[in-house]
C-alpha cells in the first residue's frame, strides 16, 4: 500500500501545474484597515499577517478551492471560501465587532466545514482555554467539556468518558493519526502533552464510518500548533508551577517559516510531587515525570502540500498502592511505578488535481509499556508497533453535491519480553472502505455515509512461567506460577457495515437544528479475549472469553441552538442503544488471592445529554455568564446499571474581560462554581459516591511592552480545599480522596 501511495503521489504532482495567487485588504466596520490580523489558510499550513494598510497576499498556490480564515482580537472571525483560485484572485474583508461564539472550522470530519455549516454537532476547544482554567493535564482540561469526563489514577493518569463509554470505545487521533498505546488498560493515560497542540475536536457519538473500529462512543481529535506565518521566526518560552504537587512545567519552542519550507520544534518537561488531598495528607507515590519534544517540517508548492511531524513522550509515574503513608516531597517515583515510551511520526499529503484532490495520511507509532515491581528490572515490558494509513478522495464538486471515497488500515504488532503477561504476543491487521456525501441547499445539509470493516486478530499461544528459563528456586518457583494461568493461541476475524444519515437546518436565522442516527462498532481487544490473570491495575484476577462478539451500536443525536449577539443556548440529547456490550462481572470465585472478574456481553443501553446557555449582557459587554448541565445513565437490558458511568454535574461560571490602558491586554478574571451531584446508579460491584462542589478562580492577560509580550495567568482550584472522591477516580475502591488545593501560576514570554 505504501508503495502505491507514493508512486501516485510522484506521479500526480509531476502532472500538476499552478502558479496562482491571493490578495487583499482586512478593514473594519469603517473602513478602517486592521493591522496584524492573522490570515491562515489550514489546509496548507500557511500564514501571514496584514500589513499598515490591512493588506496581504499569498503565491505559488494550488489550483483548486481553499478556505481563508482571518482573525484578529475583538473581531469575529471571518471564514471565505474561494471557489476557485486564479492567477490574480482578490479578496476583501471587513471584520465586525466579535460575538459570543466563533465559527470554527471542523477538521475530523469529512468535508472540513465550519461548524455552522457541519451536520454532526463537534464540540470545539482551544488548548488555550483550556489552559486557562488552570488545571494539571490535558484530561483535566478536556473533562470540563460537557458531556466528557475522565477515569483518573490520582493526578498522573487519566482516561477520557465521553457519554458514559471510555476505554477502546473512544478513539484519539494526533497528528492525523489514530494513536494505538494499549488504551484497553485503565492504568494508562493519554501519552500526549498539551504542549505543541493547537485544539482540541470532540465528537460525541459513534464516528465508525470516519474512523473504524474503536470510534464506537466517539472520537478526540488533536490539532497540532500552526507552524508560523511565511518569513518570520518565533520563539516562547512557558512556565507554570502547581503548589499542590510543588510541580513545575516548562516548555520552550521555535519556529520559523519560508514561501515554501515550514519548521517548529518544541521541548517540554513536568514534574510533579505526590498530590495533596484536601486537608490532609500526600497519597504516596502519585508523583510522576513526564518528557515531551515535537518538531515538524512542512513543504508546499503549487502542486502539492506536504507535512512530517514526530512527537516523542516519555512518562514516568508512581503507582499509588499504599494510600496515605511514607510523607516526602520527592519527585522520582518508587515502585510498583509505569515507564512508557511513546513515538509518533505522521506524514500528511495533499495532492492537487483542479477541482479534486487526494489526501493520504500515513502514520507510525511505537509504545513501550514498561512496570516495575521491585527495582530496575521491568516485570511487565510491551512493545506495541503500528503502521497506519488514511486515504480520502475528495470527488470534484457537483453542484451542491460533495462526496468524499476512502480506505483505512493498520498493521499491529504486540510483543512481550517481561515476565508478566496482560496481553500475548499477537498481530493486528484492520481495513475499512466507506464513502460520503453532503448536500447542502441554502441553511440546510444533509449527510449519509456507508463503511465496511474487517479486522483479523492472530495470537500466539502463551504457556504461563514459559519465559524462565534459569533453574529457579522453590521460592521463585511458588511466585511464577502465580502470574496467571495459560493462554490459548488464537486467530478471529470481525466484520462490521456502518452507515450514518444527518440532516442539518436553520428553523431561523437564530435557531439551529441537527438531527444524527448513526451506528459503529468495536471488535473485542486482546485483554477481553486472551485474559488469564491477576490484573495489577485493577487488582483483580481477569479472565478472557475469546467467544465474544462484536459490539454494535446505534446511536439517536439531537442538536438545538440558539444564538444572538448576547445569548446563546444549547441543548444536546442522544440514545445509544449497544448489542453485545462487553463489560467485566464478578464470579465469586478468588484466584492468586484476587476476586475472579469474567468478561460477559450482555445488550446495554445509555441515554442523556448535556444543556447550557452562555449570556452575555448588553451594554455590560465585559461580563459573561456561563452554565452547562450534562446527565448520562447507562443500563443492561435486564435493568442493571453500567458500570463507570460519571456522575451527573453542573458547571458555572461568570467570567470578566477587561483591558488597562495600552500595556495589559486580553485581561480576564472568572469565577467557577462546579457541582458533582451523587451517583446511586451504579453496577453490582460498584459504591455509589457522594457528590461535592468545587469552587475555582482564575486571573489572567498579556502584559506588552515594545514588541515583547508576556502572558499571566493565576488560577486557584478546589479553592476551599474541599475532600472528595470522584466516582471514577480509580483510587476510590482505597478510600483515596482526589486532589485538594492547588495554585497554579503560569508565564507565557514570547521572544
Amino acid at each position: 500500500m505504501k508503495k502505491y501511495i507514493i508512486a501516485l503521489f510522484l506521479g500526480f504532482s509531476a502532472m500538476l501545474q499552478a502558479q496562482n495567487a491571493v490578495s487583499g485588504t482586512v478593514t473594519d466596520v469603517s473602513n478602517q484597515p486592521i493591522i496584524g490580523a492573522s490570515v491562515y489558510i489550514p489546509e496548507l499550513h500557511k500564514g501571514t499577517t496584514t500589513d499598515a494598510d490591512g493588506k496581504f497576499a499569498f503565491k505559488n498556490l494550488p489550483n483548486g478551492s481553499f478556505r481563508i480564515v482571518f482573525s484578529y482580537v475583538g473581531f469575529k472571525t471571518v471564514n471565505q471560501w474561494i471557489e476557485k483560485l486564479t492567477k490574480n484572485t482578490v479578496v476583501n474583508i471587513r471584520m465586525e465587532n466579535a460575538v459570543l461564539e466563533i465559527d470554527e472550522v471542523i477538521v475530523s470530519t469529512p468535508f472540513n466545514k465550519m461548524q455552522s455549516q457541519n451536520v454532526m454537532k463537534v464540540e470545539h476547544e482551544s488548548i488555550e482555554s483550556l489552559q486557562q482554567k488552570g488545571t494539571s493535564t490535558l484530561i483535566e482540561g478536556l473533562a470540563t467539556i460537557p458531556g466528557v469526563s475522565q477515569i483518573a489514577t490520582g493526578t498522573s493518569i487519566g482516561k477520557p468518558v465521553i457519554r458514559g463509554l471510555s476505554g477502546n470505545r473512544v478513539l484519539v487521533y494526533s497528528q492525523g493519526v489514530r494513536i494505538e498505546n494499549q488504551q484497553f488498560g485503565a492504568e494508562h493515560g493519554l501519552g500526549l502533552n498539551d504542549a505543541g497542540v493547537e485544539s482540541v475536536e470532540v465528537i460525541k457519538g459513534p464516528a465508525s464510518l470516519l474512523y473504524g473500529s474503536d470510534a464506537m462512543g466517539g472520537v478526540l481529535y488533536f490539532n497540532p500548533e500552526k507552524f508560523a506565518d511565511a518569513h518570520t521566526f518565533k520563539a516562547n518560552f512557558n512556565q507554570k508551577y502547581f503548589s499542590n504537587t510543588l510541580g513545575s512545567n516548562a516548555s520552550m519552542g521555535v519556529k520559523t517559516s519560508t514561501d515554501n519550507w515550514k519548521f517548529l520544534a518544541r521541548g517540554t518537561y513536568n514534574t510533579h510531587s505526590d498530590y495533596k488531598i484536601g486537608q490532609g495528607d500526600r497519597v504516596t507515590n502519585s508523583r510522576y515525570n513526564e518528557t515531551d519534544f515535537k518538531t515538524g517540517i512542512g513543504y508546499n508548492n503549487s502542486k502539492f502540500s506536504t507535512v512530517v511531524r514526530y512527537n516523542f513522550n516519555k512518562l514516568d509515574l508512581g503507582i499509588p498502592e499504599e494510600g496515605l503513608a511514607e510523607q516526602t516531597y520527592s519527585k522520582d517515583p518508587e515502585s510498583p511505578r509505569q515507564e512508557v515510551d511513546n513515538h509518533l511520526l505522521s506524514l500528511n499529503n495533499v495532492i492537487y488535481f483542479g477541482h479534486s484532490k487526494l489526501d493520504v495520511d500515513l502514520g507510525y507509532i511505537s509504545n513501550n509499556r514498561m512496570e516495575f515491581e521491585d527495582g530496575n528490572e521491568a516485570s511487565l515490558d510491551m512493545l506495541l508497533n503500528t503502521y497506519n494509513y488514511n486515504a480520502k478522495y475528495h470527488l470534484p464538486k457537483m453542484g451542491q453535491f460533495e462526496a468524499v471515497l476512502g480506505v483505512q488500515g493498520m498493521h499491529q504488532t504486540n510483543k512481550n519480553s517481561g515476565e508478566e503477561y496482560l496481553i500475548p504476543d499477537a498481530t493486528t491487521n484492520d481495513f475499512g472502505v466507506f464513502g460520503t456525501v453532503n448536500y447542502e441547499w441554502g441553511t440546510s445539509v444533509l449527510q449519509a455515509g456507508l463503511r465496511f470493516d474487517n479486522r483479523n486478530l492472530n495470537s500466539l499461544a502463551h504457556e504461563a512461567g514459559e519465559e524462565e528459563h534459569h533453574e529457579e528456586t522453590e521460592e521463585e518457583h511458588e511466585e511464577h506460577e502465580h502470574h496467571g494461568g495459560d493462554i490459548d493461541a488464537l486467530s478471529r476475524s470481525f466484520n462490521s457495515i456502518n452507515a450514518s444519515l444527518g440532516y442539518k437546518t436553520n428553523l431561523s436565522e437564530t435557531l439551529v437544528l441537527r438531527m444524527n442516527v448513526a451506528s459503529g462498532f468495536r471488535a473485542p481487544n486482546l485483554a477481553e479475549l486472551t485474559s488469564n490473570g491477576v490484573h495489577h491495575g485493577t487488582n483483580r484476577y481477569e479472565i478472557g472469553n475469546a467467544n465474544l462478539k462484536t459490539e454494535q451500536n446505534v446511536q439517536t443525536d439531537i442538536n438545538l441552538e440558539y444564538g444572538n449577539t448576547h445569548f446563546e443556548f444549547f441543548v444536546n440529547g442522544f440514545y445509544n442503544h449497544i448489542n453485545n456490550y462487553i463489560y467485566t462481572s464478578p464470579t465469586g470465585e478468588i484466584m492468586d488471592d484476587s476476586d475472579v472478574f469474567a468478561y460477559v456481553q450482555d445488550n446495554a443501553r445509555l441515554y442523556g445529554g448535556e444543556v447550557g446557555l452562555h449570556f452575555h449582557p448588553h451594554p455590560l459587554d465585559w461580563l459573561h455568564y456561563e452554565t452547562s448541565f450534562e446527565t448520562v445513565t447507562g443500563k443492561k437490558d435486564n435493568g442493571d446499571y453500567l458500570p463507570l458511568i460519571p456522575a451527573n454535574n453542573w458547571n458555572n461560571t461568570i467570567r470578566t474581560e477587561f483591558k488597562i490602558k495600552n500595556w495589559f491586554e486580553e485581561g480576564f478574571a472568572s469565577l467557577n462554581v462546579n457541582t458533582t451531584f451523587n451517583q446511586d446508579n451504579v453496577s453490582g460491584f460498584e459504591t455509589s459516591s457522594n457528590g461535592y462542589t468545587l469552587v475555582n478562580l482564575g486571573f489572567g492577560g498579556k502584559i506588552k511592552w515594545n514588541k515583547t509580550a508576556l502572558n499571566v495567568s493565576l488560577n486557584g482550584n478546589n479553592l476551599f480545599d474541599k475532600k472528595y472522591i470522584a466516582h471514577l477516580s480509580r483510587l476510590k475502591t482505597d478510600g483515596i480522596p482526589n486532589i485538594g488545593r492547588n495554585i497554579v501560576l503560569g508565564m507565557n514570554f514570547n521572544l
